[in-house]
């Protein structure tokens, strides 16, 4: 308060000044006529509280929540040492405001205003919704700008997946059951192509530096040609690791094509803005990095017998001309010289046949070579020569390492006609 021409003013408030704003009466003038009714004093702060505040969000736990039959809400805003009366009017409402409850904590947008005829101090609410939750989506939302004004969404720096991986690197726990549905599908689609898993935790505090790390790490062994980043699906708090922005950046900034595949088909992550391609689900995923084995043998088989069919066309062709070229000869050459051309068109109908032998069986030797290539890399081809698949009981997968388990563990062991089951006795280091 600041006293002019012997009356006080409100001053400053929240950095503000009101000096036409007349709080109380003259301290030299004790008269009557000087006096404010209540209502005047109340409309008065009311006309102060909504000036010198602006809109703002106010965060805390409901309380003494009311519902009258006027379709309005009121209710107190707390934290652990305060709390502010709260009103949020019928025509305001949206969405599913019936849902808050007792003990719900949310973020309420609002005024700041007095209720004149009692003189309470409140929230006049336009806006409410549920705290975390609330909170997250106006991060993700702003750093989706972000990142979308930097360019970092644009499908001209988005690179093509290859249409047939040499070796496909999937980013991910491996212990959830994103990678059990990736390697399914893969082994079902295209089994000759091999997987490495970067294992990362993909939920929790350590989820998005893991994240970058396993990236960075595929990145720098450049052992594969495509990169699947993904985990299934939950709750925005669940899928939050992947809408960091060091993560987004690396995406950004691989040179191997990375495919998006977090959480279920509704789920819309950063990550899946700034990656090459995004898939629907991890299932989705797998079925996009790699052909469908049985579609490209029959695409082979079809372009065998296209080939076949030519060189039968062109075996025809050629003898027709041959003959005509024989007809010629004995026609208009002398003896000698018709027999010479005789025995040349011999010779030419003797390797146009053995030409024509080789376009319809070079064709069919190609085709036996696939597939005896894809036999050579099916798992299965390997576990005939007297190896193993070797897995973990307890969990299923693949043991790579002797460090991967202990004495006293139990493990899998998959062989050609049948499986074993057995118990670790002691575990040998390759050193030793």
């Amino acid at each position: 308060m600041v006293r002019l021409n012997g009356q006080l003013y409100a001053h400053d408030f929240f950095g503000k000044s009101f000096p036409g704003l007349f709080i109380l009466a003259s301290m030299e003038n004790s008269g009557q006529a000087s006096a404010l009714s209540v209502s005047q004093l109340n409309r008065q702060v009311k006309t102060l509280l909504e000036d010198g505040l602006a809109r703002l969000w106010v965060e805390g736990e409901i309380s003494n929540l009311v519902r009258p039959s006027s379709g309005h809400l009121y209710f107190r805003l707390k934290d652990e040492s305060a709390q502010i009366a709260a009103a949020f009017f019928r025509n305001r409402q949206r969405g599913p405001t019936i849902n808050f409850k007792n003990g719900d904590h949310v973020l309420a947008y609002g005024q700041v205003s007095i209720y004149e005829a009692r003189g309470d101090y409140q929230l006049i609410v336009e806006q409410i919704e549920p705290a975390g939750e609330g909170v997250l989506k106006r991060r993700y939302d702003a750093l989706k700008r972000k990142l979308a004004d930097e360019g970092l969404f644009d499908e001209g720096r988005k690179q093509a997946v290859p249409k047939l991986p040499r070796r496909i690197g999937v980013i991910t726990s491996p212990s959830g059951a994103a990678i059990r549905d990736i390697l399914t599908i893969l082994g079902r689609r295209f089994p000759a192509v091999p997987v490495v898993i970067y294992p990362s935790a993909v939920q929790g505090d350590a989820a998005a530096p893991e994240l970058v790390a396993a990236l960075q790490t595929a990145v720098r062994r450049d052992e594969c040609n495509v990169l699947i980043l993904t985990r299934g699906g939950g709750s925005l708090e669940d899928l939050w690791a992947f809408n960091d922005e060091q993560l987004a950046r690396t995406i950004a900034d691989s040179p191997i094509p990375v495919v998006s595949a977090v959480g279920h088909e509704i789920d819309f992550t950063i990550a899946d803005f700034v990656a090459d391609v995004r898939a629907p689900t991890p299932s989705g995923a797998a079925e996009m990095v790699v052909p469908d084995r049985e579609e490209w043998l029959r695409a082979l088989a079809a372009l065998l017998a296209r080939t076949a069919r030519q060189g039968r066309r062109t075996l025809e062709d050629k003898g027709q001309a041959l003959d005509w070229l024989n007809r010629r000869l004995i026609a208009g050459r002398p003896a000698a010289r018709v027999q010479q051309s005789i025995s040349q068109l011999a010779h030419l109908r003797q390797r146009l046949a053995a030409a024509g032998r080789r376009a319809i069986s070079e064709p069919g030797h190609s085709l036996r070579a696939a597939a005896r290539a894809l036999d050579a890399v099916s798992p299965l081809a390997t576990l005939d020569r007297g190896y193993a698949i070797v897995t973990d009981t307890a969990s299923g997968t693949a043991l790579l390492h002797a460090r991967d388990v202990e004495p006293g563990d139990d493990i899998r062991a998959r062989l050609a006609d049948g499986e074993l089951i057995a118990t670790i006795r002691e575990v040998i280091d390759a050193d030793k």
